[in-house]
């Protein structure tokens, strides 16, 4: 899937490792529907792109608001006459909680309702909505290719540590459905891939203690920091670029291994 003349759609794609991807996209040719629950940042950052990109408030956890998105960017799509080739629904939340915790009080649904509305009802459910557009999309190259779901997934979702279930659970349904959603998209020419990246720079770890910071770069093998959003984002793109990359979940980690604590 070639990334210039095209349009891909980033939830989360006002901050963080979202931001990152869309202007790796923009970079490359592209044009990028940025879709976030930050009005000020969305559209500061496609004030700084320009005609390639276009902001959406969108909350993902709103079935509604995501279809007025989608009408939005399809209507920008017949305008600029940049086909879509691609969704990364990149939104996501932590929000750590202990299964039970000192005082013998269980997991609050809550939490887990929230975390898993906006991980994983919130890719499933933007990607639903988009695919119809992304199927009916010019075919790109000798394969017939039409478009390309990268999806977010976590190193927690292999080795989730304490108060992570809720995060752990979101993210391994994630990886889960991608050999699924990839067989269910084939006869369509729509690739699917996920990408679990380990500790990454972002809004989410940012929050994290200094503590928590030095302990999970002991866990780390090489190199010894956390990733960079543009280190993910450059995965994102060879995804999209790669036809032979599909139904696979890609770690990018450094070769690290969360421990159960810190």
């Amino acid at each position: 899937m070639k990334i210039q003349g095209r349009t891909f759609v980033v939830s989360g794609g006002a901050s963080g490792l979202g931001r990152a991807t869309v202007l790796e996209v923009v970079k490359a040719g592209g044009n990028a529907a940025i879709l976030d629950m930050n009005r000020d940042a969305g559209e500061a950052l496609a004030k700084e792109i320009g005609s390639a990109a276009r902001f959406w408030e969108c909350d993902v956890t709103d079935t509604d608001n995501i279809a007025a998105c989608v009408a939005g960017i399809v209507s920008w799509v017949k305008e600029t006459g940049a086909p879509l080739g691609g969704i990364v629904p990149a939104a996501g939340v932590g929000n750590p909680a202990l299964m039970l915790d000192k005082s013998l009080r269980p997991l609050p649904l809550t939490n887990l309702d929230f975390v898993l509305s906006i991980n994983l009802r919130g890719t499933l459910d933007l990607t639903r909505q988009l695919l119809p557009h992304l199927a009916k999309s010019p075919a790109e190259g000798p394969d017939g290719e039409h478009g390309v779901v990268v999806m977010v997934a976590s190193a927690a979702a292999f080795e989730g540590q304490m108060g992570q279930v809720s995060y752990a659970a979101s993210k391994g349904a994630v990886a889960a459905m991608t050999l699924p959603m990839a067989r269910d998209l084939s006869r369509f020419g729509i690739r699917v891939v996920t990408v679990a990246p380990s500790m990454f720079e972002s809004n989410m770890t940012a929050m994290l203690s200094e503590k928590v910071r030095t302990g999970l770069k002991k866990a780390m093998e090489f190199p010894p920091r956390p990733g960079r959003p543009e280190e993910f984002a450059g995965l994102v793109r060879h995804s999209i670029e790669n036809v032979m990359l599909n139904g696979v979940v890609i770690r990018l980690d450094g070769a690290t291994r969360m421990p159960s604590k810190l």
